[in-house]
């Protein structure tokens, strides 16, 4: 069963609304121009219901199928917002929004879910109820659990989820997918050090904060190589560092640090906090400083559910022909909250040989529409046959 015929008819129509939202980019939770014109095409489709102000900004669409035996509800969830980035691709659809673009394919992601709701409403060819998600807030804003927390899974009954994100790298419409643990936790932290300014000729009559800052940077990676297991996935990197002196001669009273912990599962999430805090703490008194961390929890694990991973690798198959096991990925998905709210599944499509995502020349390509969309129809056509 490979792409279906309608998305290739479909596809200059599906591009243009792809290349009009990559115009138009939007942050966080500010997708209102987005979300209006989502809400306006999922009407215009006649879906069941059209319900906008889900987790702020977030719209959902309903369609139901020609019958309704079965009682299944299926969620699909598309992200919608961009990032903060000056485009470079020179793209005569390029960003029209300075200091913003679409530089995770989201614009891409919004475009195939709308083509295969077109689809779904025309031909409600399937036994059971499919709720389109176009969620905000994906790039750190967790729009995700707020969709969440405003009872979408509850109040539309939705038993299953799926997710799909385009994927640079990867032959363009292929596909990707594993079981488990996908996506890592993402979680941040700052660390103050606060030392003993003074003239940087009369060090004696100081405690200096840049020394036990950069202590401290060495000092963290020990979490990774003799706290962690050796097989486990973790990552801690410090990555600004601010002085409170600006001058040549001072020694700076105050540091500033920031940075990131990525791990892969609960245990090692905990055990990074612990030890990370434990080290700053302890490296600061060491040196007569003291130490003030603030760490964030962001992004939890995304963990894949086995039996929809397996169904979602057999729907690729029977697109594309193939369907590869992907990567560990360290950095962070929001999808992982609805994910832990319902059993589903996450799957990457291939970008073709493209800039890589969060770049300033990246592109969604196009050619992966048809096999997006028909990969997003078959899961509801598949997972609930017409009766």
């Amino acid at each position: 069963m490979p792409v279906k015929n309608r998305f290739a008819e479909l596809l200059p129509e599906i591009t243009a609304w792809r290349r009009d939202l990559h115009e138009h980019p939007e942050i966080l939770f500010e997708t209102h121009r987005t979300s209006a014109l989502v809400a306006e095409k999922l009407q215009a489709f006649g879906c069941d219901e059209v319900v906008t102000g889900i987790g702020r900004t977030g719209v959902v669409g309903v369609i139901k199928g020609k019958s309704d035996t079965s009682g299944k509800v299926i969620g699909l969830r598309a992200d919608m917002d961009a990032l903060p980035i000056h485009e470079q691709t020179g793209l005569d659809y390029a960003s029209k929004t300075d200091g913003a673009m679409h530089a995770c394919g989201h614009d891409g992601h919004t475009a195939m879910l709308l083509g295969a709701a077109k689809y779904l409403a025309e031909t409600r060819n399937f036994d059971g109820t499919v709720v389109v998600i176009f969620q905000p807030a994906e790039e750190g804003g967790g729009g995700g659990r707020e969709m969440c927390e405003d009872g979408m899974m509850d109040r539309w009954g939705i038993q299953e989820v799926y997710g799909m994100h385009n994927w640079p790298g990867r032959p363009v419409g292929s596909f990707a997918i594993r079981p488990g643990a996908f996506f890592a936790a993402t979680d941040q932290f700052e660390i103050t050090i606060e030392g003993k300014g003074g003239h940087a000729a009369k060090p004696q009559e100081t405690v200096d904060s840049t020394l036990v800052a950069a202590h401290t940077v060495t000092a963290l990676q020990s979490i990774v190589s003799r706290n962690a297991d050796p097989v486990d996935q973790i990552v801690v990197s410090v990555t600004s560092i601010e002085s409170s002196s600006k001058a040549f001669n001072v020694i700076a009273q105050r540091v500033h640090l920031k940075g990131t912990v990525r791990t892969m599962s609960k245990e090692m999430r905990d055990m990074a906090e612990a030890r990370l805090k434990a080290i700053c703490e302890g490296t600061a008194a060491t040196f007569g400083a003291k130490a003030e961390v603030k760490y964030h929890r962001g992004y939890p694990v995304m963990v894949n559910h086995d039996e929809q991973t397996a169904f979602a690798a057999a729907v690729a198959r029977a697109v594309s022909g193939d369907c590869a096991e992907a990567p560990l990925v360290m950095g962070g998905e929001d999808f992982a909250f609805m994910l832990e709210e319902r059993p589903g599944a996450y799957i990457l499509v291939g970008n073709g040989d493209t800039a890589m995502v969060h770049h300033p020349a990246y592109n969604f390509n196009d050619d992966t529409i048809p096999a997006g969309c028909s990969w997003w129809a078959e899961i509801v056509e598949q997972r609930m046959p017409a009766a």
